[in-house]
């Protein structure tokens, strides 16, 4: 029998739809889980006359496989991946391939990197997105890691990756040890945004507008034609036009608290440690830990009553201005998630390929969107962009946007309707586009009470000076700190 051409652990729903998806390809897949059972009843019902090699431990699996060996990994992120790899390695031999598909952070994927490559063998992580849909469909795939393993999995994962309308690739090699995880950490953030910024909109609408939902459905699938066209969107319309069996829609029982996995966090705490302000994540994430204070909240409601005042404009208008409002806030999204890439690829030492990251995200994964080819195009014609807003065609696009995004955060505001995604990312932009913002007299602040020092605007940058402000202090001053 033909040896496979990939070993795949872990079937759980993507685990078991990345296989069929190989195997619809034309490529021979072995597949081992912890639960041996799930394995026969895999070989047994979908995989049944396929070729797919069921195989119960992972001695069996490497026996299956073609040299150099390929192993990929689909199980929890965490202690798992270590246990794992450690299991591996003594299985396998030099040059053989180990492949992680989880959502594994990114410092330890550098470190296992390291690790694995200390002993002979290559090493991947990848970021897979998509869902249960892609993963069998086509995912967005972002590897990164040991570059000379790349060679060896490109063609399997770029024939089962998405393709975008000119049959580009949903799927390049990132960059070295934690590029490719760092990088679907971000493509997580920027969807906690998403997904914020929409059910702000939605939030708007039901409550200041007193939209049915079949109303919005109705408006979500009319903005899906526009510059918002995008996988979010479009679930969203379908999400408020489902019914249960009794015909009452099924978003209304609902419990309005979120759950998240921990990508988002990490993409907050990682623009904390780079010193990258990704205001708009950050509310995303805290967005859905307030969420979480459910019984709080309705406490506090009674003990806060607030009436939001009816709308008695121009709906149609307004509707317009809160799709403006969006594609704004979304452009920021983008815009800060770049600022942390471009930082931590400084950090890290990676050659990130903004172009590329952007088709990668054009189809297959979560945030996939027509308007990525925008942000593609941007980078192809200035690798070197310092930031999105200062490509001509964004610029263009927010200076026309702005108006209508100032009336939404105005209303959201007055009415009392909590909007923190899109004002947050308005605050932003404000703040970036002001020459003189006050933290001079924060920094004078500092030096008052800490002698921290202060840079000023008539000496060249990089010296730093100390006042003694009331007369009582010295001239010793504290050492200067930045992120």
């Amino acid at each position: 029998m033909k040896k496979a051409d990939m070993g795949l652990i872990g079937l759980a729903v993507m685990g078991e739809n990345l296989v069929m998806n190989m195997e619809s390809k034309g490529f021979t897949v072995a597949v081992y889980n912890r639960t041996v059972d799930k394995v026969d009843n895999f070989i047994a019902g979908r995989a049944k006359g396929k070729n797919i090699i069921g195989c119960h431990s992972l001695e069996d699996l490497i026996a299956n496989l073609e040299k150099p060996r390929k192993v990929f990994m689909m199980i929890k992120a965490g202690k798992p991946v270590d246990d794992m790899i450690e299991r591996l390695i003594p299985l396998m031999e030099e040059g053989d391939i180990i492949i992680d598909g989880g959502n594994s952070h990114f410092p330890d994927t550098i470190r296992r990197t390291a690790y694995v490559e200390s002993k002979g063998l290559l090493y991947i992580g990848t970021g897979v997105s998509g869902g249960e849909e892609g993963a069998l469909k086509g995912p967005s795939m972002m590897p990164g890691g040991s570059p000379a393993a790349w060679p060896y999995v490109k063609p399997i994962l770029q024939s089962i990756c998405a393709k975008v309308e000119d049959g580009s690739p949903c799927c390049d090699w990132v960059g070295e040890n934690g590029a490719g995880h760092f990088v679907k950490m971000v493509h997580n953030g920027i969807e906690y945004g998403d997904m914020q910024l929409i059910c702000e909109a939605y939030q708007l609408m039901r409550d200041g507008l007193g939209l049915s939902n079949e109303e919005m459905c109705n408006i979500f699938s009319d903005w899906n034609k526009t510059e918002l066209d995008s996988y979010l969107i479009e679930i969203t319309a379908d999400i408020l036009a489902y019914k249960d069996e009794k015909g009452e829609s099924t978003v209304d029982y609902i419990l309005d608290t979120a759950g998240q996995k921990g990508t988002g966090k990490w993409t907050a705490i990682a623009s904390l440690d780079e010193g990258v302000p990704l205001t708009l994540i950050g509310e995303a994430v805290y967005a859905r830990c307030l969420s979480a204070m459910k019984d709080e909240r309705v406490k506090a409601s009674g003990t806060y009553p607030k009436t939001i005042p009816g709308f008695d404009g121009d709906k149609a208008a307004f509707i317009e201005d809160l799709r403006k409002a969006l594609y704004a806030s979304k452009i920021i999204s983008y815009a800060q998630g770049y600022m942390l890439m471009r930082d931590a690829a400084k950090e890290y030492g990676w050659n990130l390929n903004y172009g590329g990251i952007a088709l990668m995200w054009r189809g297959g994964c979560i945030i996939r969107s027509v308007f990525l080819g925008k942000i593609k195009e941007a980078y192809d014609k200035d690798p070197a962009l310092s930031n999105l807003l200062m490509d001509d065609y964004f610029s263009s696009v927010i200076k026309e946007l702005v108006p209508s995004w100032r009336k939404i955060a105005s209303y959201a505001v007055l009415s009392g309707i909590p909007m923190p995604a899109m004002t947050s990312a308005l605050e932003w932009f404000d703040g970036f586009t002001t020459a003189s913002l006050p933290t001079n007299l924060l920094q004078g602040q500092r030096d008052y009470f800490g002698a921290h020092t202060y840079e000023r605007i008539d000496a060249p940058r990089g010296e730093y000076f100390h006042t003694n402000w009331t007369g009582r202090g010295g001239n010793t001053s504290a050492s200067t700190y930045d992120v």
